[in-house]
Parts: structure tokens; sequence; C-alpha cells
């Protein structure tokens, strides 16, 4: 890729363009103009950010900026350029969910995250990238084709919150929504050396939502730094009445600082999920490096894992029953235009019985009491979030790792959807990379809604390590 432009402003944090913008050191009009030179610059080769909605983002900056002129309350993500994930609902504004179903989709109401991120100050500049109604975690499809890796642009970004991940990691905007049932959030990250977590079910409210009492789906903050993270979260999160699993807690907390001293940590570390999962020898080398990293920390670090074998069955019967509900109807309306992947899950989704479900929830609840017992004699689990690095660009997804064949386009995947399963927190943090040059991650779980002490020990990490700081190019 090309140099990039503006570095100063485009590959700032977050924090710090809040920080410039509310002392009026920058502008909105400046910051936003940058962001989108930079997007006309990139984004022909990356295919990040798929709608592009220009005009209106440097009307919305000259407001921002009105606004902090005439000493108006400005909220904390004052000025900041966002592009939201294509699967996001944003009122009329195209949301396609990656699909030629939906290509002309106009959602009448923003989704409660995005409704929050747009309250605070947030600047929306556009649609990112996503896999086909958000399935599998590499990110293409018919209607704009795949989003490539800004490390290494024969690679893949990740999925399904691909293009934000590619988007975040290039400079393009410095903040991102993302979702994850599998691994959505996570595996985009550390393809992609930036920061994401998965929070707890509930935690940031989905709306509209056509299963509102499911949790296997979930929202959360995408960005550059654990810092940035925490500073999203802290708008997306909260209670909402439309939501009745949402966390009623004061979302305020995750605004703090997260220094502070890590040395009381208790750390249980796993390159493969207690032997559940095959991994790829550098990735696992990768998570050993980061137990080394805690233990220099002065944490207490030990191999151990809890028993997840039971989470394949749980994560697999709990999908396949939400891609029926969701998408069965379209598939027999367009039967056509559905990739076959896709349509395999929704039809084992619909073969499912009562019983099966039945034994899937029984199961899911063993899972969790076996987290959170093991949560009692730990504070972090550290594991991989991706059982190999960036895969190339051209493949549906990788038929082999660490000389095992996968069964199909999701078992790649269990390091990641297996904590899923758990209902547990889970912060991706960037952990290296390979000699060729490709991102790695490791992912930091925590307690059932212990995002703040996880966002804490991703923080120390972060400081101790610098690797997000090695920007692509």
């Amino acid at each position: 890729m090309p140099r990039p432009v503006h570095p100063e402003i485009c590959d700032a944090s977050a924090s710090d363009l809040v920080r410039r913008l509310r002392s009026r050191e920058l502008s909105a009009r400046e910051v936003m103009t940058a962001h989108l030179e930079r997007v006309e610059q990139l984004n022909p080769e990356l295919n990040a950010i798929v709608t592009l909605t220009a005009e209106a983002a440097l009307e919305g900056a000259a407001e921002a900026d009105e606004r902090l002129a005439r000493g108006e309350p400005v909220g904390p993500l004052h000025g900041l350029p966002v592009a939201h994930k294509d699967t996001h609902n944003t009122k009329g504004l195209r949301t396609t969910h990656g699909s030629p179903v939906l290509a002309d989709h106009l959602p009448e109401h923003d989704d409660i995250s995005i409704e929050r991120m747009r309250a605070a100050g947030a600047i929306t500049l556009g649609k990112t990238n996503v896999p086909e109604f958000g399935a599998g975690s590499h990110t293409f499809n018919p209607l704009f084709g795949p989003t490539r890796n800004p490390y290494d642009t024969t690679r893949s970004a990740g999925g399904s919150s691909g293009g934000t991940a590619a988007a975040l990691a290039a400079g393009l905007h410095p903040l991102g929504d993302g979702s994850d049932m599998g691994g959505s959030i996570r595996n985009p990250a550390s393809f992609c050396n930036i920061v994401g977590l998965r929070p707890s079910p509930g935690r940031v409210p989905l709306w509209p939502d056509f299963t509102p009492w499911a949790t296997q789906v979930v929202q959360g903050p995408m960005a550059r730094t654990v810092t940035d993270v925490a500073l999203l979260l802290s708008v997306m999160a909260g209670p909402d009445p439309r939501c009745p699993v949402s966390v009623d807690q004061d979302p305020s907390v995750f605004a703090a600082p997260l220094d502070g001293d890590v040395r009381s940590l208790r750390v249980a570390w796993s390159p493969d999920l207690g032997g559940v999962v095959p991994v790829e020898p550098v990735v696992a080398e990768a998570v050993e490096a980061a137990a080394g990293v805690f233990a220099g920390l002065g944490c207490s670090v030990v191999r151990d894992c809890p028993d997840l074998a039971l989470a394949d069955e749980v994560f697999r019967t709990l999908r396949g029953w939400q891609m029926a509900t969701a998408l069965g109807p379209l598939l027999e309306a367009h039967p056509d235009q559905v990739k076959r992947t896709l349509a395999e899950n929704i039809a084992f989704g619909q073969r499912l019985t009562g019983a099966d479900l039945g034994r899937a929830e029984l199961l899911h609840g063993e899972l969790f009491h076996r987290m959170r017992n093991f949560f009692t004699r730990y504070d972090v689990l550290l594991l991989p979030v991706s059982q190999l690095p960036p895969f190339p660009v051209e493949i549906e997804y990788p038929t082999e790792v660490a000389g095992t064949a996968m069964t199909d386009y999701l078992d790649w995947m269990r390091s990641a959807y297996s904590i899923s399963a758990t209902g547990s927190p889970a912060l991706a943090v960037p952990a290296g990379f390979t000699p060729e040059g490709l991102p790695l991650g490791v992912q930091l779980v925590g307690p059932h809604r212990g995002e703040l002490p996880l966002l804490r020990a991703g923080y120390a990490f972060e400081q101790a390590t610098r690797y997000g700081e090695r920007r692509p190019g």
C-alpha cells in the first residue's frame, strides 16, 4: 500500500482525538476530512468500507464544530468519524447484510448501539463490509467482494466484523461497532492487530432483535487500543427497556483509567483450550509468550483450562436454531441467493428437535457453571483467538489446521466459539507477528460480567508489549 496520508490524525487514538477536539486543537471538519482522504487513498485496495456517506459526514462535522463553538455540551465521542458494521441497523442508511436480497434495504430504526454512538457525538461516514448475513469468519460476499488485510492484502481480514477491523487497522476511522456470535469481533481483531471485546450477553443491549431472550449474539466495541475499547463500551453499554437481558449497571465505570497494579492477578493459560482444538505452532508460541508477559508483570501464571468439550454441541445447536429462525423464510423465498455453507447451516437448524434444543440448554447451563467455578481459582484465562494466522483471501475457509482436517467452515473457529458458548466476556489483544509479518492475537477471558477487570488486564498486557503500535505499511 502507499504511505498513508495524515498519520498525525488518522493513526491517533480515539481518546487522543477527543482531547484535541475538545480543546479545539483540531476541528471536527479537519478530523473528518483527513479520514475521508485516507479512505479515498486506501479503501479501493482494502474494500473495508462499502457504503460511504462523505457529504453527510462533513455536514455532521460542521455541526459538531458549531455546537462546540456555541458552548453547548458535547458527548464523549464528540467529532469522531465512525463507520458501522453492515449488519447493524442504521436508520435511513443502506444496510445490506452482504446479501443481494437486501441490497437496497433502508432500516427504519438504528440499533441501540448506533443510537448511543450518535448521541455521544460520533459522526457516521459509512458502513463496513461483512460476510453474507455475518455467517463465517472471513469477510466476502456477492455484493461487494472480499475485504483484504491491511498487513498483507493477499490475506483475509477475518470476519464477520472484518470490514471494521481492516478499516481500524488502516486508520480509516478510530472506533468501530462489531458483533460476535462465534468470534466475529475477536477473529478479525486478531487478524488485523487491533483490540476487540466480546462482552457478556446483555452488557450492550440489542434492539431491534427478533429473539430478544437469546444470548448467542452480542455487540461490542473495536478499536486500536484497550483504552479506546473501554471508552466505546462506556457509550454502548447500559440498560435499556427494549432489551430484556440488558445489564443494569452504570456504564461510566468503563471510562475510568485502566492502569493499576496487576501483581495479584491469577492467570491460567492454554495454547489449545486444554487439548480441545488443533492450533498452528506459531499461534501456540504466541500464547505461551503472552503467559510469560503476565509472569513478568508479577502475576501468578499456571497452565490450566476448564473442560470445554461441551461447547461444540452447545454452540452449534443454538447457532443452528437461531440461523433457521432468522433466515429460514429468506432461504425459502430466495434459495438461489444464499451461499451454500449458510444454506446448510439453516437446513441443520431446521432439522433440530425439541429434544436437541433441550439438551443443548442443559449443557449450556453446565458449561456456565464450569466456568463460574473455574473463575473462583483464577481471574483471567489466556487462550488463542484464532487457531491459525490470517489465511489467503481467495479461499472461503481453511480446510486444515496443524495437520487436522476441518469438517466445515466453522471448525477452524472453535477456539473462539467455544468461549462464546460459556457466556464469558473475552478481549482480543495484539500478541505479536509471524515471521512473515502477519498479526497474531490472544484472547483474555474473564468471569461472567467481569468486563472491567478484564479490560485492566488487557491494558497491562498492551502496555508491556506495545504490539498494537505496529501499523500496517
